[in-house]
């Protein structure tokens, strides 16, 4: 009983080190990262295979926030985080993001997943910079695109704000959302 509590306990903990880590590497410049960098451009390309139609709506987007790595634990009380890179609609980086949240209820397990989240206006990019963290839920109107979605989406049905995909899951864990992240801006 003992050694499932700890697990309980260990788990937030572990993934709130991991997401406040912010260790510079050697021979970077400062206030970038390019391990990250790196592994938020190759991240969207299994989303691309998956739904080829995202490749039409990352054209369309005035920006992408890709987060290639999120973990997501929990027992009953859950956590999830990771971070991520905003694009602009030319490749460039526009800046470094965390996405966490915490939840409650019947969960048990432990998972890792990407999201890309497609940002269609500038009301959305200006609201995501000028807020003091994003909730998802207040703001910007956001869509979770699934992959049946995902394929059938054409520019006449794209009206909303945002457009989020969740792919790439591995693991065993119920119940991925994006409703109550907090999006927040950080300095690498």
């Amino acid at each position: 009983m003992f050694k499932y509590l700890r697990l309980i306990l260990a788990a937030p903990l572990l993934l709130l080190a991991v997401s406040c880590s912010t260790q510079q590497q050697a021979g970077t410049a400062p206030g970038t990262d390019p391990d990250l960098e790196a592994k938020a451009r190759t991240a969207p390309q299994q989303l691309v295979s998956t739904a080829p139609r995202t490749q039409q709506l990352q054209q369309m987007a005035k920006a992408v926030l890709v987060f290639p790595d999120i973990l997501k634990v929990g027992l009953i009380a859950g956590a999830q985080g990771g971070k991520g890179v905003m694009f602009a609609a030319d490749g460039t980086v526009m800046g470094y993001y965390t996405a966490r949240a915490v939840s409650w209820g019947l969960q048990a397990g432990g998972q890792t997943f990407s999201e890309a989240m497609f940002l269609m206006t500038d009301s959305a990019i200006s609201y995501l910079n000028t807020s003091d963290g994003w909730s998802v839920g207040v703001g910007p109107s956001v869509v979770v695109v699934d992959s049946g979605m995902g394929k059938s989406m054409t520019t006449t049905t794209m009206k909303s704000d945002v457009y989020a995909f969740i792919y790439g899951q591995q693991g065993l864990m119920a119940g991925l959302g994006v409703q109550g992240q907090k999006i927040t801006k950080y300095t690498p």
